[in-house]
């Protein structure tokens, strides 16, 4: 038998919460069309100021769970999911902006295969959001889509089923706003098959409590830390490349400044001389530390990050493991172009010719030591991630 657990968090929502209680409750007869037997609501009242809890509690049908103080959004669901007997979770806000009568659309959904499915308020479906907020979501969702490498249109919203396998594989989840965010990035790199439903979005009742920027500012930092937590290099890695990419433009400037006999620079040719060095060393150690970063997390998972950067590997021989040629390469460029400046300065070049060859020496030769020290750290790190399993190999376990 399959059942469906409906939970609504609830905070000072006396006005809403017997409205949108009965459009959960009347879905019930589309929900075994669908393929789900059972429902049953919880409303969790975290901690109202005003008669929520008392109105909840008149309703036939709902469970009411309550938090004596006020806990956050996301307490307030966790609460209702360890409650819940369904083996399918469903979640909506109660302020009656999330259309229940969608449930059925998402539990069939469910029920075909998929673990966890996502009303998007983005893919389609008449909504009332507003302007400021749908940009918001319209760049959590690519940022989401970025980090994670599958699409996603609806970062944040607030009604989803799932299947509650999936919790010990999501959880540790906050106790704020932040909740559906956050399990979003957590899903899509735990391999946790999504899916998307379009609904349409309506007013709330009464007034939001989401504000554009704090919240705003919670999602980004909450969302960002989760998905270093897991494959920090994706983002290191994309900071690293495209600063190397600034020191790139720089370099191929200054070249074609020098092929054109020019010796000296004026300001703005040495400021861009100077981001140059900076984007270079920037980017060399932003780009090893997300690799770095990688490998401990290995370490704490004890298991191999596959994300990687791009998703699957470029180059035969995986990249950290080419920075030691790579980095000797570099010192002895380095030495051998600082040696010929040396001599030429010896035999009377003017220092108007020669600084930009010894400041290449100089760029060329740290960037080499760079690569060494990083190749070393990496093979460190690659032989403790590998030990375990090794271990278990020569004694036959």
């Amino acid at each position: 038998m399959t059942i469906l657990s409906v939970v609504i968090p609830a905070y000072n929502e006396e006005d809403g919460i017997t409205e949108i209680a009965t459009r959960v409750l009347a879905v019930t007869p589309d929900l075994k069309k669908a393929g789900v037997d059972e429902m049953e609501l919880l409303v969790v009242d975290d901690g109202s100021r005003d008669k929520t809890a008392e109105v909840a509690s008149k309703i036939k049908g709902v469970t009411l769970v309550r938090h004596p103080k006020n806990k956050g959004y996301g307490a307030a669901l966790k609460t209702g999911f360890a409650q819940a007997k369904g083996e399918l979770i469903g979640f909506l806000d109660a302020d009656g902006t999330y259309p229940p009568e969608y449930f059925p659309k998402l539990c069939q959904s469910a029920l075909n295969g998929a673990e966890l499915v996502i009303g998007s308020r983005m893919a389609g479906e008449k909504s009332e959001m507003p302007l400021v907020r749908r940009i918001g979501n319209f760049f959590f969702a690519t940022l989401l889509t970025i980090l994670g490498r599958q699409k996603v249109t609806d970062s944040a919203s607030g009604m989803r089923v799932f299947k509650r396998e999936i919790l010990e594989h999501v959880y540790p989840l906050p106790d704020g706003l932040n909740l559906t965010p956050v399990m979003s990035t957590r899903a899509l790199h735990e391999g946790i098959k999504i899916e998307e439903v379009p609904i349409p979005y309506s007013e709330r009742v009464g007034r939001s409590k989401l504000s554009a920027i704090r919240d705003g500012r919670i999602f980004l930092q909450s969302m960002v830390w989760t998905a270093m937590s897991y494959n920090p290099v994706r983002i290191l890695g994309l900071i690293g490349l495209a600063s190397l990419g600034v020191a790139g433009l720089v370099s191929l400037w200054l070249i074609y400044l020098r092929a054109s006999g020019v010796t000296t620079l004026d300001s703005a040719s040495v400021a861009a001389l100077f981001l140059g060095m900076i984007s270079t060393v920037a980017g060399i150690n932003v780009f090893a530390l997300g690799i770095t970063f990688n490998y401990l997390v290995a370490l704490f998972y004890k298991k191999p990050i596959k994300q990687g950067l791009f998703g699957k590997p470029i180059f035969k021989t995986p990249l950290d493991q080419q920075f030691g040629w790579m980095g000797i390469l570099g010192i002895l460029a380095g030495f051998v172009l600082g040696a010929i400046s040396l001599v030429l300065g010896l035999q009377g070049w003017a220092i108007e010719r020669l600084w930009f060859y010894l400041l290449g020496s100089a760029m060329i030769f740290l960037v080499g030591i760079q690569l060494v020290v990083y190749w070393m750290l990496l093979r460190i790190l690659e032989e403790l991630s590998q030990r375990e399993s090794l271990t278990k190999q020569d004694m036959g376990m």
